[in-house]
């Protein structure tokens, strides 16, 4: 019944129907709404009610009259309940056609407006209360989709519909592809079998839900060790707490993935604020000095940017690389250390969805999660990432040898590359040879010129724009939370974006897009217009400066705002397909061209600024910046290619031949070609096997579409009208109204194949020789 409800995105919009101006033709202007960019970059305050509000009383979480307290969960969740009741009697009653459609997707939408809300809150919300009561209210709201998905009377009113050929035949294509997804809901949930089977599909869904949540908890959680197993010089780069260091992730890149020799650490000098000192070794100091006086607001004496800072230790150049890697190994084995807890959850939870498939019918989990996507099959994926892996085979090992050289130069006594060295080392070859520092573009990129950046582009290409909208109190989560109107130039507003992009305690340092609410057509003619979340985790700005971003978070901008115009513009008339209601591996398609844009100087010429001087950010910087991502780039990919491979074989045939570790092992050695490190169980921090399980893949094949989409469509001018209105009509309006495959067949004017696919991902690992002859 919700099978179309997908949440969080670490990433579809639908058509606007014909005469119908986004549903509210008098909102096309508003006094409340302001430029992006001043909202972006502007002092945070107070949020305060607007006037002939309520004074005194919250309008509740997005404007949810019940959420004005953690105890409103449950009057919502109620509210939802009683009106699905109400609507399966009348589902159950009314005679076939189009009706029937509209009713069942009420259904699901009254479940999934308290569902996917509370998905965003549990994870978000700085109150545990609300937290508790959000992940209390999605586990209800789970386990009523679960038995609906088996009710054999409200399926018997869907296959009366699909039974009559006449009514079927009447039916507009996307209310038809509506009810058949509906109807597929019901097939891979055991519809089909006796009462006593289909108690247990539930059982297995609700045990299924409940161990992904905790399987996702534990993939999070810092392990601990005693600090007197570690070297007191290395100690100080983890958090101490009592006599144990807690190790909270793999320390394992250098900030941006691009700045060499350096690393961010909090240190607290006596008298002092607590500050960040770069950790570095190389001669030039000079950027990395203008950065630290750009992060700290002050001057930076001498003494602290000429020596490698380590805690309270001052090290020389020709010690530092020795330290960074005892750091980066000491934080890979203890972060990575097996934990039998978190392994018999996994094993379960991997065990339980292959119990479910075979239940239903299906040879693997595999086969089951992989219909209605464009790979269609675990044979097809098997296929791209065979292929794949064979072509960059000859470009990853050249990529590891660089590595490896570079490693030897810096450390001749340990020169083995090891997985921990992967991203470190990549990151020092990329700034050595592109001589990149992300402290000097991070001037050019302000938040508030980002989102300027972002509204000329749409404005441009779809005829958009953003306005930032005053909030009611109550209605945000943190008083630096900036709500976006969504404006078309015709159809008037469209939808909203509530921005959460600035870390606080507790919240997860992830950036991902959450779906609030979908967009459809309301039973009296009136547009539900559709509300996401957008989550980052940008720093907090420096005293008297707006936010700067890095490169790096600056794409992730990009990316993230590619997932919310997918749901602002894909304005289909059913929410349980709307926005990125589509199969996982199309939904990543828009946010990913979003990136190719990030990387047009083209692009970035119309906002990239000194936000102190004014300056244009140089394109020979820009140059080198895109020309550095390609440096190791084809081990990078393998290193995707081969968590794509383990999540496949996980997700195949059962029961497994070997341990999942054992697994790991092997496939790592076999696929991704660096060695395994004993007593390391990887799996059990890849927390992508909850919400991409069996679908990991997806982002190399939405990437590869999405580099055919920009080379045939937006490489020429990405800033054309025309083909931005062909790239909404093809690929966006439809959500998941569409087969994944016919919307890139539209778009691309051709069906590609697997060798297509694999061709696009390659041919970007390709230099540009223009570039390098330049800075040559």
């Amino acid at each position: 019944m919700l099978g179309g409800c997908r949440r969080a995105l670490p990433a579809a919009l639908g058509r606007a129907l014909r005469g119908r101006a986004a549903g509210q033709g008098g909102r096309a202007v508003s006094t409340s709404w302001c430029p992006v960019g001043t909202a972006f970059d502007a002092k945070q305050q107070q949020q305060q009610p607007l006037r002939g509000g309520a004074a005194g009383r919250d309008t509740g979480l997005f404007g949810v009259p019940e959420l004005s307290c953690p105890e409103g969960f449950q009057e919502a969740q109620d509210k939802a309940l009683q009106e699905s009741e109400q609507l399966v009697q009348k589902a159950c009653s009314t005679p076939p056609g189009p009706e029937t459609v509209m009713i069942f997707d009420q259904l699901s939408d009254s479940l999934c407006r308290v569902a996917d809300l509370a998905d965003f809150v549990k994870v978000a919300h700085p109150d545990f209360a609300f937290r508790e009561a959000a992940e209390e209210a999605c586990r209800n709201i789970g386990t009523v989709v679960e038995k609906l998905n088996t009710d054999v009377e409200l399926c018997q009113s869907l296959r009366r519909l699909l039974a009559d050929e006449t009514v079927v035949s009447s039916l507009d294509p996307e209310t038809r592809r509506v009810a058949e997804l509906f109807m597929f809901d019901f097939e891979i949930s055991g519809i089909h079998l006796d009462e006593e089977k289909r108690k247990k599909a539930v059982d297995l869904n609700v045990r299924i839900l409940d161990l992904c949540n905790e399987f996702l908890l534990g993939t999070h959680i810092p392990n601990k060790i005693d600090k007197h197993v570690l070297p007191e010089h290395i100690r100080y780069n983890f958090t101490a707490e009592g006599n144990y260091l807690q190790v909270a992730g793999l320390h394992a890149d250098c900030p941006d993935d691009l700045i060499a020799y350096m690393e961010w650490k909090q240190v607290q000098d006596p008298g002092e604020e607590c500050r960040n000192i770069a950790c570095m070794c190389r001669d030039d100091v000079g950027n990395v000095k203008a950065q630290l006086q750009l992060r700290l607001g002050r001057d930076i004496k001498s003494n602290e940017s000429n020596y490698c800072c380590i805690g309270t230790k001052s090290l020389s150049k020709e010690n530092m690389d020795s330290v960074l890697r005892k750091v980066r190994e000491a934080a890979y084995k203890i972060f990575l250390h097996s934990n039998p807890q978190q392994l018999a959850r996994l094993e379960e939870l991997l065990a339980s969805r292959n119990s479910l498939a075979q239940l239903v019918g299906y040879d693997t989990f595999a086969h089951r999660a992989l219909q209605g996507t464009m790979a269609k099959n675990p044979e097809t994926v098997r296929q791209f990432l065979e292929k794949l892996s064979e072509q960059l085979s000859k470009r990853t090992q050249k990529d590891f040898e660089m590595m490896t050289k570079m490693k030897m130069k810096l450390n001749p006594h340990n020169s083995m590359l090891m997985p921990w060295d992967h991203p470190y080392y990549s990151g020092v070859l990329r700034a050595e040879r592109y001589n990149i520092d992300p402290g000097l573009y991070c001037p050019f990129f302000s938040l508030g010129a980002c989102m300027e950046g972002l509204n000329s582009l749409f404005s441009q290409l779809l005829g958009i724009s953003l306005y930032a909208e005053q909030t009611k109190r109550g209605e945000i989560w943190s008083e630096d939370v900036r709500k976006l109107a969504v404006v078309h130039e015709t159809e008037g507003l469209l939808g909203y974006i509530y921005c959460d992009f600035f870390q606080r305690p507790d919240k997860p340092h992830q950036d991902c897009h959450f779906t609030v609410r979908g967009g459809r057509l309301k039973e009296n003619g009136e547009y539900q217009l559709p509300v996401v979340v957008l989550m980052l985790s940008l720093p907090n700005s420096a005293r008297g400066a707006p936010t700067l971003l890095s490169p790096g978070m600056m794409e992730n901008l990009f990316h993230e705002m590619g997932h919310a115009m997918h749901s602002m513009l894909g304005r289909t008339r059913y929410q349980h397909v709307t926005g990125t209601r589509c199969a996982t591996d199309f939904a990543e398609v828009p946010s990913i061209l979003m990136e190719y844009f990030a990387n047009d100087y083209r692009v970035v010429n119309q906002f990239a600024r000194h936000y102190k001087t004014g300056q244009l950010l140089p394109k020979n910087m820009v140059s080198r910046l895109c020309e550095s991502k390609k440096v190791c780039a084809a081990a990078d990919m393998q290193l995707q290619v081969f968590y794509a491979v383990l999540d496949q074989i996980y997700h195949g045939k059962h029961p497994l031949k070997k341990s999942t570790t054992e697994i790991l092992k092997e496939t790592q050695e076999k696929v991704y070609g660096l060695p395994y490190v004993h007593n390391t169980a990887w799996q059990l921090r890849f927390s992508h096997l909850v919400g991409y399980g069996a679908k990991y893949y997806s982002y190399l094949m939405s990437r590869a579409v999405a580099s055919m989409v920009w080379k045939q469509c937006f490489a020429q001018n990405p800033f054309d009208r025309a083909m931005g209105e062909r790239y909404r009509r093809e690929m966006l309006a439809h959500g998941g109204a569409k087969e994944p495959m016919l919307m890139v067949q539209g778009m691309l004017q051709k069906s590609p194949s697997v060798e297509d696919f694999v061709d696009a991902l390659v041919s970007d690992l390709d230099h540009d020789f223009e570039t390098f002859i330049m800075d040559s």
